[in-house]
C-alpha cells in the first residue's frame, strides 16, 4: 500500500488530497427525490404500475445516497466530526447504519484489513468454516444454476442482514459509553421507517420504503460482491492484488459516485471520487499486470456462477462437487471472456493456473493442502506464498 500511494503522489496533483466541501450539495437533490417519491405514493392514488416505477425511483435515490455517506464518512467531502456524521446519519437512514458502526466496520477494520482471512469482515468463508456450518453446507448443496439465481436475489436483502450482522459483531468491543450512541443510530431509522408504515398504511408502505430498500440493496450489492469477493485472500493489504474495479455507463458512474472505481477507492480511502477516474489511469499506467478490471455485469455474473468458500488463498471451491476455480491474477480474468463459462470449473486432482487442486505440484512446484485441510494448514505447510503474484 505504502509503495502504491508513494508512487501516485509523485504524479498526482496536491490539490486533490484535500476534501471537497461544496459536495455536501449533493444531498440536497437526492433527498429531494426520495422525499417526492415517498409524497407521492402517500398522497395520490396511483396505478400499480406507477407505485412500482416511484419506488424504483425512491430505491435508487436511496442507494445513491448510500453510496455518496460511503464517502462522507471517509472524510473526503467534510471532516468536521460532526457535520461528517450528520451527513452520513442522513445518507444511510434507509439502511439504518449508523455513522459510528460504519466507521469501525468498514473504514478501520474491512480497509485495514482488506481480504485477510479472520479479519475483515467481508470476507468470504473458507473450508474449515464450511465444515464447521452445516447451513453453509445445505447450501452447496443446491444445483449450481439455481444457487446462481438465489445468490444473484440474496443481494436484494443481503447489505441491511449484514449490517445487522456487524452491529451484533462489533458493539460488544466498542466503548461503553459508545455503546448506548451506535444503538441510538440503529433504532432511530428503524423507528421512522416502522412509523411511516403507520401512517400510510402496509399497502402504500411497500411501495414507498420496503421495495426501494429491496431495489438500493441490490445496486449497492453488485457493487460490493464485485469489489473483493472475486479476488483471493491476501496475507498483506495489497489493492491491485485483492481489488477489482469494474466498468459502467459513465451516467451510471455520475449517480453512484464513481463507486466503480474501487481499486482506486482503496489505495486512496479519503480521496474524493471524483478523482478516481485520474487515479485509475495512473494506476493502469504504472502496473497494467497487476490492476484488475471487467464490465459490472460479467464481475457479477462470475459471482453468481462460482462458489464463495476458499479452498485456499488463490482458489475457490464448491466443497460439495470437489470442482476448483481460480480468482483474480491467478486464471479467473482469463476464463471470463464473453462466450465462455463462468468458471470452467477444474476436478480435484488437476491443475488450477499452474497448480495442482489437491496435494500434488503443478507446474509451479507449489503443493495445496488435502481437502478440509484449509488456510491454516496452508499458511502452516508453506502453501500460502506472499510472493507468488497477485499477493
Amino acid at each position: 500500500m505504502g509503495d502504491y500511494t508513494r508512487t501516485l503522489k509523485r504524479v498526482l496533483p496536491r490539490h486533490i488530497f484535500q476534501p471537497e466541501p461544496w459536495r455536501i450539495l449533493w444531498l440536497l437533490p437526492l433527498v429531494a427525490v426520495a422525499v417526492a417519491g415517498i409524497v407521492a405514493v402517500a398522497r395520490f392514488d396511483l396505478p400499480w404500475g406507477m407505485d412500482l416505477a416511484l419506488a424504483m425511483v425512491i430505491g435508487q435515490a436511496f442507494a445513491s445516497l448510500g453510496l455518496f455517506g460511503h464517502e462522507v464518512l471517509h472524510g473526503s467531502v467534510v471532516r468536521t466530526p460532526w457535520l461528517r456524521n450528520l451527513a452520513g446519519q442522513i445518507c444511510l437512514w434507509p439502511f439504518a447504519v449508523g455513522p459510528r458502526l460504519w466507521r469501525r466496520w468498514h473504514n478501520v477494520e474491512h480497509h485495514g484489513h482488506t481480504q485477510e482471512h479472520g479479519e475483515d469482515p467481508d470476507a468470504m468463508h473458507t473450508l474449515e468454516e464450511f465444515h464447521a456450518r452445516p447451513a453453509l453446507q445445505y447450501v452447496y448443496r443446491i444445483a449450481p444454476p439455481v444457487r446462481a439465481v438465489l445468490t444473484l436475489l440474496a443481494l436484494s436483502v443481503w447489505f441491511s442482514l449484514h449490517s445487522v450482522q456487524m452491529l451484533r459483531r462489533f458493539l460488544p468491543e466498542m466503548p461503553r459509553r459508545e455503546r448506548p450512541v451506535v444503538v441510538a443510530q440503529f433504532l432511530l431509522p428503524v423507528a421512522s421507517w416502522v412509523a411511516l408504515g403507520a401512517w400510510m398504511g402496509f399497502g402504500d408502505w411497500v411501495f414507498a420504503y420496503l421495495v426501494p430498500l429491496l431495489v438500493a440493496n441490490f445496486t449497492v450489492m453488485s457493487y460490493i460482491v464485485t469489489n473483493h469477493l472475486l479476488s483471493p485472500l491476501t496475507p498483506v493489504n495489497d489493492p491491485l492484488a485483492n481489488s477489482l474495479s469494474v466498468t459502467v455507463p459513465r451516467w451510471v458512474d455520475v449517480l453512484h459516485f464513481n463507486f466503480s472505481h474501487h481499486t482506486e477507492h482503496h489505495v486512496f480511502p479519503s480521496l474524493s471520487s471524483k478523482y478516481a477516474p485520474l487515479v485509475k489511469r495512473w494506476c493502469k499506467t504504472l502496473w497494467p499486470d497487476r490492476y484488475h478490471e471487467m464490465p459490472h455485469w460479467r464481475a457479477l455474473w462470475l459471482v453468481c456462477t462460482t462458489p464463495r468458500v476458499y479452498e485456499r488463498p488463490t482458489a475457490l471451491i464448491d466443497p460439495v462437487r470437489q470442482q476448483v476455480y481460480p480468482v483474480l491474477g491467478h486464471g479467473l480474468e482469463r476464463l471470463a471472456r464473453p462466450g465462455e463459462r463462468a468458471a470452467q470449473p477444474v476436478p480435484a486432482g488437476l491443475t488450477v493456473h499452474g497448480e495442482h487442486a489437491h496435494g500434488r505440484p503443478g507446474r509451479s512446484g507449489r503443493r495445496s493442502a488435502p481437502p478440509g485441510a484449509g488456510i491454516g494448514a496452508l499458511r502452516d505447510r508453506g502453501g500460502w506464498d506472499p510472493g507468488q503474484p497477485g499477493c
